[in-house]
């Protein structure tokens, strides 16, 4: 069967789905990790076959829905797993309301749920499709467990010293300016189910500033204060990495890197400072030390990852604590504490079988001869290169007509593969999940990866 999954922001979710990839190529399945466009350009140019298409969201946009049914009309099957997942939101019930609709479920032949919490908001806003919706966990958080801990390579820029992980997700420090985010909720239709939204994130951009200031004097203070360890910020995917270097230029023992999967810093910091971040439920399933530093009251927290480790108000008591668990890192006296329920309810971890697994089984149920037409791969490599050796020339897209793509911008999200790093993944699961059969990768363009037998 022809599999095709969806990439977005690689940094977050190529590990999983390169995790996918291999285990159902392990059960005969030919799969394509690409990004948007370029599944776009084999799906329009007729130069893949209809197959399972595994996307990251059902947003009810008009666009979305407009896309998903054409390809649903041209014999795919959808499948999704909510990328953004809700495990921070607040309401989960408006998570589910903004991210997913009848329509964009009717379009699909199965939803995958993070957890419980998920699970039962889906079912009880969307009953009739109940019968589509499964509980599965997610890959990435497969990549969390222990089990995993050797898939994760030394990451890029990694300081020699032993480092805090400082985990950000600012919006005031975003790539796109605000009124362009403004403008994107309003045309994906947040507004309209979320009548509140848009002055909320109007006091949450203003928070952010705020707290980006506490932030950077923070980090200036442990800098100033320390030298046995250094301090490493992780931008989110969709921050501006110059911002950040420019706040803390100059110091010395203080890496701004957005490079590699946040999994893999998470494993070799030895402790994890954040305010409102997903990273913190990561670092507690992982077994990390998590600071939460809350140098002000807020009104826009995100309330589920504030709660985790230790709660600090001032940059003395910051400094305290992180060489606490510095110290105790060097004396391999850390401890793990119990996962909290309220993460167990909305992360669903089957210690007996992988999510990824869980996700497989169901893209294997629903096989048919349609979905199982072999494709010209040798035609979508050479269709691709064309295209990229074509940027220059925009009416070669026209005449293809396949102009409404954005295949000649710059994909800040996904950027271009590297053939020998992707490979050495791909052998690291394969070892990991003790598979012996031959699976063949091959790096078709610089967004799209064929793993398949052979």
């Amino acid at each position: 069967m022809n599999i095709y999954i969806h990439t977005e922001v690689a940094a977050r979710e190529l590990d999983s789905k390169l995790l996918l990839a291999v285990l159902a190529a392990e059960k005969g399945h030919q799969v394509l990790v690409s990004s948007r466009d370029e599944l776009a350009i084999g799906f329009k140019s007729g130069t893949l076959n209809p197959g399972i298409y595994h996307t990251k969201s059902l947003t009810p946009s008009v666009n979305k829905i407009k896309r998903h049914e054409e390809i649903v009309n041209n014999g795919f099957k959808i499948t999704s797993i909510d990328e953004e997942s809700g495990i921070t939101a607040a309401k989960i019930d408006q998570f589910v309301k903004d991210r997913y609709s009848d329509k964009t479920i009717d379009q699909s032949s199965a939803v995958f749920t993070w957890g419980k919490s998920d699970l039962e908001e889906l079912n009880k806003n969307y009953p009739k499709h109940k019968s589509k919706i499964f509980k599965t966990g997610s890959p990435r958080v497969d990549l969390w467990k222990p089990f995993f801990f050797n898939y994760w390579a030394k990451p890029k820029g990694m300081p020699s010293k032993p480092f805090l992980l400082i985990s950000s997700n600012l919006v005031c420090t975003n790539n796109k300016p605000f009124y362009e985010i403004i403008k994107f909720y309003n045309e994906w239709g947040y507004f309209k189910t979320n009548p509140n939204l848009f002055e909320f994130l109007f006091h949450e951009i203003s928070e952010d500033y705020k707290k980006l200031y506490e932030f950077i004097v923070a980090i200036r203070y442990l800098s100033e204060n320390n030298t046995d360890y250094d301090i490493v910020v992780r931008p989110h995917p969709s921050e501006n990495i110059e911002a950040w270097k420019t706040f803390l230029k100059g110091y010395a023992n203080v890496y701004v890197i957005k490079e590699d999967s946040i999994t893999a810093w998470v494993k070799y910091a030895f402790a994890i400072m954040h305010n409102g971040c997903t990273t913190s439920i990561e670092a507690k399933v992982s077994g990390k030390p998590i600071i939460t530093y809350l140098p002000f009251e807020m009104k826009c927290a995100h309330s589920l990852p504030n709660t985790l480790g230790c709660l600090v108000k001032t940059k003395e008591e910051l400094l305290v604590k992180a060489n606490k668990f510095f110290n105790l890192k060097k004396n391999n006296q850390q401890k793990n504490d119990q996962i909290p329920e309220l993460i167990n309810e909305k992360l669903y971890v089957d210690e007996n079988e992988l999510a990824a697994k869980k996700i497989v089984k169901v893209w294997h149920s629903l096989n048919d001869k349609n979905l199982s037409k072999s494709n010209n791969w040798v035609k979508f490599y050479l269709l691709l290169n064309f295209l990229k050796f074509a940027k220059k020339f925009v009416k070669i897209f026209k005449i293809l007509s396949l102009n409404k793509i954005n295949f000649f911008k710059d994909n800040q999200k996904y950027p271009p593969l590297n053939g020998v790093d992707i490979n050495s993944r791909v052998i690291r699961l394969k070892d990991i999940l003790g598979i012996k059969e031959n699976i063949n990768c091959k790096i078709l363009s610089e967004r799209s990866i064929l793993i398949k037998k052979g």
